[in-house]
């Protein structure tokens, strides 16, 4: 060994290595690389677009372009060419996508952002395509979403095309009513049609502007018969009164006549029974079963949950914009929910609060109400002639209250009705064929037999055959021409126990009488109850009083059809106070499932 050199590993010890990595690296590497670009350094190839000359590296297009490395690196004629001419490029977006290789930055303007896509498409700059994509749906208006779909289809951007389609269907009236409209190209408006995204007025205006665009399109005879017949095809007509459809094609030629009956014929035998009229429109709308709120082992939650019961699985909807709180009143209204009322807990005081809030599932957004005149938790909230109705429940300082009061939607407004013929919390109501029932609940620690009905027109209430067994906290469902009562409890005059009711019993209003249908299986309190396709569900509660004797993500189905129970897919979690209506949610959604709480 030389004089001058270090033996730094000793004999027999091991070999320490250190690892070393700069952060700083990757970005010095990139500027590097665009100073040389800058200065005219080991330029090696010249790429032509629109006769504009662009000098560059051949390395670092290879690294950024798979397009670029399979043309410099395999056996191709442009590998051995110091000079590649791209057509269908523009110089404009050529300069941009250059700018954008050699310093990762990229500036988009609707002004540029088609000449940047073309460009990116072609030489496959991914994630430049994919930015251009981004932006795109960022500036999406009436204005130019026909252009961008068409940019869409054009560029065979699926996401953006889809993006486009839903925004399209969410705002069609308003897309209908604009310039725009006619430009739309006859697949485009066939593409609308056959979505399932949820649409922002009734199916017979989607039949009339479809039939408008056909007037304004000037199609040739054998098209235009050819494409009305394959947009009819993907309207609901059976969703539409037929004295409706007659009225609005009684202008129409003889063609288009003829062909909107045949469908109208044909749909009326294959469909199913059209959803409800209080809806907007079915279209992307599936009928799903809503939790809300309660309590799980975590405590109290404002969490909103839905199950579309093709699918099997719960899914987060939502949350209740307020405080933590129980105990509210909820009602579905023009498919709208409404949750208003309730309790929360400050400074370990129970705070009863008159607040409302509606839920919108088509624009997934909330929106605020007048409040209450009263503040009150444990009441129900009905709804009755386009408007809803608080009955009875829990003041501040003043127990069980028998007051009521309706709401007006369209004036948001409040106002007092007749009040209950006597106090009540914890009660059940239901409307049917113009009346609002109030059975049972609580008044002060009695749990009550009777069965009450609300004229609203009268605004008077009457007394009707009592119920089988007194209940309290339980629920009244409407089925066919019948009422069903479920759930619920009351206490034992002689030990003072809870009593949990097991039955399911039904009203027949035209007899004024009660009759006993079923037995619960699982019989439980504070189980969230209701009704979908002459299917009665009983989801979460308690077995008893015990806290931790539950059977709190358990569901029961009761089947009316068949008189038969069978068991549901348990809850992902414990729950129990909560509430449960239909709503229908728009299919397109993708929300996170709910899984189970960790233990």
């Amino acid at each position: 060994m030389r004089d001058k050199e270090w033996v730094l590993v000793g004999r027999g010890r091991p070999i320490n290595s250190s690892a070393f990595e700069s952060p700083s690296h990757p970005a010095a590497l990139l500027s590097g690389f665009h100073n040389l670009r800058s200065k005219g350094h080991l330029l090696d190839v010249t790429l032509i677009a629109q006769g504009e000359a662009f000098k560059a590296h051949k390395v670092v297009l290879a690294s950024c372009s798979d397009y670029f490395r399979a043309m410099f690196t395999d056996a191709m004629l442009e590998s051995r060419q110091s000079e590649i001419c791209l057509k269908g490029v523009s110089a404009a977006g050529m300069s941009l996508l250059l700018d954008y290789v050699y310093t990762s930055r990229l500036a988009l303007t609707l002004a540029n952002v088609q000449d940047v896509l073309s460009a990116a498409s072609h030489v496959q700059l991914l994630p430049v395509v994919e930015a251009c994509s981004n932006y795109l749906q960022s500036q999406l208006d009436i204005e130019n979403c026909i252009d961008i779909a068409t940019i869409s289809e054009t560029y065979s951007l699926s996401g953006l095309r889809t993006v486009v389609i839903q925004f399209m269907c969410s705002h069609l009236v308003e897309l209908s009513e604009s310039p725009e409209f006619c430009r739309l190209h006859p697949g485009q408006l066939e593409h609308i049609l056959a979505s399932d995204f949820p649409v922002d007025c009734p199916e017979l205006q989607v039949l009339e502007l479809t039939l408008r665009w056909l007037s304004l399109a000037c199609l040739p005879d054998p098209h235009r018969a050819m494409w009305t017949s394959r947009f009819l095809h993907k309207i609901q007509l059976s969703e539409i009164l037929w004295c409706d459809i007659e009225g609005l094609i009684e202008n129409e030629d003889r063609v288009t006549r003829r062909l909107v009956v045949a469908e109208a014929l044909h749909q009326t035998k294959l469909m199913s029974p059209p959803a409800p009229r209080l809806l907007v429109n079915s279209r992307g709308m599936t009928q799903s079963i809503v939790k809300v709120g309660g309590f799980s082992i975590g405590g109290i939650t404002n969490e909103i949950t839905y199950l579309q019961p093709s699918s099997g699985k719960w899914r987060h909807l939502t949350s209740i914009p307020h405080v933590e709180q129980c105990n509210f009143g909820t009602a579905v209204l023009h498919n709208d929910l409404y949750v208003v009322g309730g309790c929360f807990n400050q400074s370990l005081q129970e705070n009863i609060h008159p607040f409302g809030f509606r839920y919108s599932p088509r624009r997934d957004c909330w929106a605020t109400m007048a409040p209450m005149q009263r503040e009150r938790c444990r009441f129900s909230l009905n709804v009755a002639s386009g408007h809803l109705i608080a009955v009875g429940g829990v003041s501040e300082g003043d127990g069980p209250i028998a007051e009521c009061e309706r709401y007006d939607p369209v004036g948001d407004v409040w106002e007092r009705i007749s009040s209950l013929p006597g106090p009540s919390t914890l009660h059940a109501a239901a409307t049917h064929n113009g009346y609002l029932y109030v059975s049972g609940g609580l008044d002060r620690d009695i749990a009550l037999s009777t069965m009450r009905r609300y004229d609203w027109r009268q605004d008077r209430w009457e007394t009707l055959a009592p119920l089988l067994s007194a209940r309290a906290d339980h629920t009244m469902l409407v089925m066919g021409n019948s009422l069903y009562i479920c759930g619920g409890w009351l206490d034992d005059d002689s030990t003072g126990n809870r009593i949990l009711v097991d039955s399911i019993d039904r009203y027949d209003p035209s007899e004024d009488s009660w009759s006993r249908v079923a037995k619960v299986p699982t019989p439980r309190s504070h189980a969230g109850i209701v009704s979908l396709n002459s299917k009665i569900y009983i989801i979460g509660g308690f077995q008893s009083d015990a806290m931790f004797d539950t059977a709190t993500a358990v569901v029961d189905i009761f089947d009316l059809e068949s008189q038969s129970w069978t068991c549901g897919e348990s809850y992902p979690q414990d729950i129990w106070e909560h509430t449960c209506v239909t709503l229908y949610i728009p299919t397109c959604r993708e929300d996170m499932e709910v899984f189970p709480a960790s233990t």
